[in-house]
């Protein structure tokens, strides 16, 4: 493990975390892929554990400790085979609960972020429309306000826990003739009239319940804004860094599980009176994948450690989405390849590993519109700033 990041107490963290998913979620997983249902019981198991407030602060029950435990925390879901359990964990920890914390009122830390620390509240991030995808601008639903409330018309989709949790992020235009300064940020509970919701089935992430969500004429007091009435969309922009430097972990770590399991198989696997790691063609593939795979991971943990000391790093948290995730892709198609017809056998690990991955270029942001990101930065010379 890279001692330049990675101290004894983080290995420590790994291996409890290892231990705790070995012993409570793995035996669960094939179960959760067939239904596409988490149980509720393990959310408040891993909120007992402390590992939804690894970040946190500590007034709300969180640990506030730094970002390579939760690199940890990402590579360590990615290494139990279900991308969609992985989903669910970190979208409720750092998508839904990262704007209660920035943006969030002392009072809705109170009432939305300590239980979702604890596990006793699960949230989900509602900002993709069915028309808008990757165009945040482009939003529909609207917050109009009406005196002391905000009346909240529109739809989502896409939406990771979309359906069992027990409140909803959301994005919406308070101003809709304003373009990208009229959006702002509510939160706002599950079982408020007006919202309903159903379920996606979706060709990977089998585990995670993904939901489309209505809100039609959904009131709700206006202190369910978080942050400032209009900064929404750059609060979003803010956070893509962190949610597209996540989803580059996640890759390298899926990439990282892929290549030990394969290397491992050919290892036990014989054609023509030898094991198939001894033939030149396969070795010289491994060892490409092996090179992308690292370069990809150290890239990210330098990203991490910048983001780390608060350097806004919205270019290369992009640029770290858009590599390691096609990485990932060819890694795990290759891997797939290397176990012949039994890497399509749902018996074994590849066929559920290659269908999670092919999200990785489309989720947060396709790679299409990453790569306009990067142009803008790079030859517009387009300078993101952060909103807070």
């Amino acid at each position: 493990m890279n001692s330049m990041y990675f101290t004894e107490e983080h290995q420590l963290f790994r291996q409890s975390l290892q231990d705790f998913l070995k012993k409570e979620v793995v035996p669960h997983i094939d179960k959760w892929e067939k239904t596409g249902t988490i149980e509720r019981f393990i959310w408040k198991k891993f909120g007992e554990m402390g590992f939804f407030g690894i970040n946190y602060p500590e007034a709300y029950g969180g640990m506030d400790l730094d970002l390579f435990f939760t690199v940890i925390f990402l590579e360590e879901l990615q290494k139990i085979n279900s991308g969609g359990f992985a989903a669910a964990m970190w979208a409720h920890a750092y998508l839904a609960m990262t704007h209660l914390n920035k943006e969030g009122s002392h009072e809705i830390k109170e009432k939305y972020l300590a239980p979702s620390i604890t596990g006793d509240k699960i949230g989900c991030l509602c900002i993709t429309e069915p028309f808008g995808g990757s165009d945040v601008a482009g939003m529909r639903t609207t917050a109009i306000r009406n005196g002391d409330t905000y009346v909240i018309n529109g739809s989502k989709t896409f939406i990771t826990n979309g359906i069992y949790s027990d409140y909803l992020v959301v994005a919406a235009k308070t101003d809709p003739d304003a373009g990208h300064n009229g959006m702002s940020i509510f939160v706002m509970d599950r079982d408020t009239p007006g919202i309903s919701s159903s379920k996606l089935d979706k060709l990977g992430w089998r585990a995670s319940d993904t939901g489309e969500i209505a809100f039609d004429n959904v009131i709700i007091p206006a202190d369910q804004l978080m942050g400032e009435e209009g900064k929404g969309f750059p609060y979003i922009m803010q956070h893509f860094a962190l949610e597209r430097l996540i989803m580059g972990i996640n890759a390298h770590a899926r990439a990282e599980f892929a290549l030990e399991y394969a290397v491992q198989y050919m290892s036990e696997r014989t054609a023509f009176g030898k094991t198939i790691d001894k033939f030149q063609a396969l070795r010289h593939k491994v060892a490409d994948f092996y090179t992308e795979m690292e370069i990809s991971k150290e890239f990210n943990y330098s990203v991490a450690h910048r983001l780390n000391k608060g350097e806004y790093v919205v270019k290369e948290a992009t640029m770290s989405k858009l590599h390691a995730t096609k990485m990932a892709d060819e890694v795990i198609y290759g891997c797939l390849q290397f176990l012949g017809g039994y890497g399509y056998m749902e018996d074994y690990p590849m066929a559920r590993l290659l269908r999670d991955s092919r999200l990785g270029p489309i989720g947060g942001g396709t790679s299409e519109i990453l790569r306009e990101i990067i142009a803008k930065m790079v030859i517009d010379k387009k300078d993101y700033k952060p909103a807070t």
